[in-house]
């Protein structure tokens, strides 16, 4: 396995709010391939060394749950050759990745629809979650034949069984219960979305976790998605006021009490 090495430099530049879940639309990688008279697989292949950059350099700037959307369940539609060459994609990432997840502390997990991935696939992911579980550091989610409506859906089945049997109570079902039957549960939600290739549409990704995530989109194609790129995106983050609904007035007079109260207010804020 060749040795990874991320922009230390670039990186060590940020002095910015770093976000704690940092959730990504890796988009553009067949584009990325027929710019160049290649196959779209290769476009797959290149995109994969951003991932092993995205995660590396995500892991050293602190981020605690970094989520990439990889295979969407939408992307069964695709050309046969495609699906079977991502599938293998996958598969050899696990394999080649496995030791430096491991050593960094990294904890993997999939979220997504795994019966329709192959028993041979849904092994190597099972070992590799159970091999990663006691770790301590970033945690790592990769959404594979995934859907957000699907997640949705299948939370409302699960509610209306447990609904059904007693072990819920109807009228005390709110947001938290369904947070609970998802694919994240127990997880922040993210506090930034990236997006690259442009397209202005979040693609049925964690449709309910983003309600609130702040938003970055970018033109570079996935396969050239860099540390100085995923910098830009932090300076931005970093230059957002998260309202959650509430107005920027509020939002300020909440952060001057908490000054007054605790110390200095960390969260997102306009300079």
């Amino acid at each position: 396995m060749a040795k990874l090495t991320v922009d230390e430099a670039t990186l060590k530049q940020f002095d910015g709010v770093v976000p704690r879940h940092v959730a990504v639309i890796m988009d553009g990688n067949g584009r990325w391939a027929v710019q160049r008279g290649m196959a779209r697989i290769r476009g797959h292949h290149e995109g994969a060394n951003s991932v092993r950059r995205v995660v590396e350099s995500c892991r050293y700037l602190g981020v605690e749950i970094l989520t990439l959307y990889a295979f969407s369940s939408q992307n069964w539609g695709r050309p046969r050759d495609e699906v079977s060459g991502l599938m293998t994609l996958f598969d050899l990432y696990i394999k080649k990745e496995r030791k430096r997840l491991l050593k960094n502390g990294i904890r993997m997990q999939v979220i997504g629809d795994r019966e329709r991935l192959s028993p041979k696939l849904q092994k190597a992911i099972e070992e590799l979650e159970a091999h990663s579980a006691e770790n301590t550091g970033m945690i790592l989610q990769v959404a594979v034949s995934y859907g957000g409506r699907e997640e949705i859906t299948q939370a409302a089945r699960n509610i209306a069984r447990d609904a059904v049997a007693g072990k819920l109570d109807v009228d005390a079902i709110d947001e938290d219960t369904i947070s609970r039957y998802l694919y994240t549960r127990g997880r922040l939600d993210p506090d930034l979305v990236i997006r690259t290739s442009g397209e202005c549409r979040v693609s049925n990704f964690l449709l309910w976790q983003i309600a609130y995530s702040e938003l970055f989109i970018t033109e570079t194609l996935w396969p050239d998605f860099d540390e100085a790129k995923l910098i830009e995106a932090f300076e931005d983050y970093s230059r957002r006021q998260r309202r959650f609904g509430q107005t920027g007035a509020q939002i300020e007079d909440d952060g001057e009490d908490a000054e007054g109260a605790d110390g200095p207010d960390t969260s997102v804020s306009e300079e």
